[in-house]
């Protein structure tokens, strides 16, 4: 039954633009009264006319709301979400120059935000994906564990850093508890050093202690029925379904890890999902989402392309010997 209901939504393809002021502010419009999802602020841009193009249909949609003509730049995410009448995907670009003088030609108020505020203002689901892609990292490091030699597995960390992963989840199961704590205080060390985020693997003692952001395993995801650290503090979660990407909407993660996307040697046997099932689960929430499972850095275009944030990684992110 859930399958007939999503085939008869109606679709919605939006395209929307970045547009970005000489001090680096962003360009949001407040969607006005009559409309769906009144009074929530948006990337502007519209809907694409019959046989138009995406680039066509987002000049013509900020010439007739904006009064700007754009050059259009590289696709940043398309975001697939749905809605309780239509399923929405909503591409979005970088505008790389504009002319004119940016005013709401439609009614729609319109304010220029510095980017590390954007999260404040109140968005449609679609939207919200797209301040993490402007704002957060491509690229989720998942740890392996440390063999023999914990030095060798702190240098390969501190290389990963310096190629650009700003965000890791520190994840060793099964690893002496001692030796383990002291690895984390060391990693944590070199995480902060770099500015990158680091999450601890389902220790909320150990994330509290070192002062770290957690990563739920998704069998804890739903045991919890409130944020298990302060708001302050990274929360994000493995999910391998909607059931658990809803629970870790609802727990407040700010972000979760969705797979497996391909098979990979570390799940044998486990088909991957692809990427239409990757996006068909994506658009039941508006969190940040990395795809995991057989990706590395070349893949954050295709995965953008399908509304994640980026990859995650073991393998394709950890530096060889």
């Amino acid at each position: 039954m859930t399958g007939a209901v999503d085939r008869a939504l109606r679709h919605v393809e939006v395209v929307a633009g970045v547009i970005r002021d000489a001090r680096g502010r962003v360009l949001l419009a407040r969607r006005t009264e009559g409309r769906d999802l009144a009074g929530l602020w948006e990337f502007p841009g519209g809907k694409h006319e019959p046989g138009e193009s995406a680039e066509a249909a987002l000049a013509r949609e900020l010439r007739e709301e904006l009064g700007i003509d754009v050059d259009i730049g590289a696709p940043l995410i398309n975001v697939p979400q749905r809605y309780p009448d239509k399923r929405l995907r909503l591409d979005v670009r970088s505008i790389v120059a504009w002319r004119g003088h940016a005013r709401g030609l439609e009614g729609q108020a319109l304010v220029w935000v510095p980017p590390q505020k954007l999260g404040s203002y109140a968005m449609p689901p679609a939207d919200r994906p797209v301040v993490a892609a402007l704002l957060q990292p491509p690229h989720y490091l998942v740890t392996p564990p440390p063999n023999v030699d914990d030095a060798d597995w702190l240098s390969r960390l501190k290389r990963a850093l310096a190629h650009g992963v700003r965000r890791v989840q520190l994840r060793a199961s099964a690893l002496d508890k001692n030796r383990w704590v002291g690895l984390v205080a060391r990693a944590a060390r070199l995480c902060r050093q770099a500015g990158a985020e680091a999450l601890v693997n389902g220790d909320v003692a150990l994330a509290t202690e070192f002062g770290l952001g957690l990563h739920l395993p998704s069998r804890l995801l739903h045991g919890l029925r409130e944020r298990p650290i302060p708001a302050g503090l990274p929360l994000a979660a493995s999910c391998h379904g909607v059931d658990d990407l809803l629970a870790a909407e609802a727990l407040g993660c700010d972000f979760a890890v969705l797979g497996t996307l391909k098979a990979t040697p570390s799940h044998p046997g486990v088909a991957g999902i692809g990427w239409d099932g990757f996006a068909a689960m994506r658009e039941r929430v508006s969190l940040p989402i990395y795809a995991i499972g057989g990706l590395g850095p070349g893949d954050v275009d295709e995965a953008r392309a399908h509304g994640a944030q980026g990859i995650a990684a073991i393998r394709g992110l950890w530096p060889s010997a």
